[in-house]
């Protein structure tokens, strides 16, 4: 798999207080990837190594298979969870002025910002005060001027937060486009549908370390519980009959259309064998494997989120 971005073996202490240990992540080039944990799991601090805005006690940051310099720093967009605005400025103003130091000139700025001001129905808050725009408005403009200069990796940190239902897939499709068009997009979030939904790899850490890492897909069948889910037309005694001793049924329902059961396989029982099995007693509507939520193996393996330091530390 190629990485475009790299973090091999972070540590990063805050006095006598270690943030960060031997945290290694790699982000698949052209996906989306999610950079998972509770609160003060020392995400934000992983994303400010990464972005150089602070530097690790020590280990290495890799940028397309090369150290991270300093002049990488415009293929980066960062939009942090406590957003930044100056109140007192006009949104074009100061929409210009942040992407003027991103590298463009005023006129480039102008140019790139344009468009996004369009689709995102802002148009007619270039000489509003920052001050007049409610906090939805504002992340919305904080936004368009983080994906404005085309950045090359665009981290999000809780990007959802505080929109509405509708600007929230409003965002949500300007980030599928994103992705379309090759950008590189790193999710941070609590919000586990978002991931199932969104993300094709993720990174979860806790307590300063990875405790976990893969594809969304894979991570979700390592966690199986071996519990089937399965509608048929027939008697539940058949059904029953047709189990043998490699399976139990943990749940049934019958409904006005169909019958529903939770099967659980035991000893590494296939799902092949259970289908087998059942068709030849009963009428089989759907079938499927019930597999965990990333909430579910979150909850599993962190528990509630516990803070044991500030992440804006």
């Amino acid at each position: 798999m190629s990485y475009l971005l790299e973090g091999n073996n972070i540590n990063k202490h805050f006095g006598n207080f270690q943030v960060l240990k031997n945290v290694s992540i790699g982000i698949p080039e052209g996906q989306i990837f999610g950079l998972l944990g509770p609160n003060g799991a020392g995400k934000t601090t992983l994303i400010r190594t990464l972005t150089q805005i602070t530097a690790p006690d020590s280990g290495e940051i890799l940028f397309k298979g090369q150290a991270l310099k300093t002049s990488n720093t415009s293929d980066f967009g960062y939009l942090p969870e406590e957003r930044g605005l100056y109140r007192k400025m006009k949104v074009g103003e100061q929409a210009l002025y942040l992407c003027q130091i991103k590298g463009l000139d005023k006129k480039q700025a102008y140019a790139q910002l344009k468009p996004w001001f369009e689709r995102l129905e802002m148009e007619s808050w270039w000489e509003k005060k920052v001050e007049e725009l409610s906090k939805g408005m504002q992340q919305k403009l904080q936004f368009a001027i983080t994906v404005a200069h085309r950045p090359k990796i665009l981290i999000l940190d809780e990007p959802f937060s505080g929109f509405d239902p509708i600007n929230t897939e409003a965002i949500k499709r300007e980030i599928l486009m994103l992705k379309e068009e090759g950008t590189t997009i790193v999710f941070s979030t609590h919000n586990m549908a978002s991931v199932e939904e969104l993300c094709e790899n993720i990174t979860l850490i806790n307590r300063g370390k990875n405790i976990l890492s893969g594809s969304v897909s894979d991570i979700r069948k390592s966690f199986s519980k071996s519990l089937f889910e399965v509608e048929f037309h027939g008697s539940k005694v058949a059904f029953a009959n047709a189990l043998g001793y490699q399976f139990e049924i943990a749940e049934i329902t019958e409904k006005p259309e169909f019958t529903q059961a939770v099967v659980m396989a035991h000893d590494g029982a296939s799902s092949k064998a259970l289908l087998t099995s059942l068709i030849q007693h009963v009428e089989i509507i759907s079938f499927r494997e019930n597999l965990p939520t990333m909430n579910d193996i979150f909850i599993d393996l962190v528990g509630r989120p516990q803070t044991s330091i500030s992440e804006e530390a």
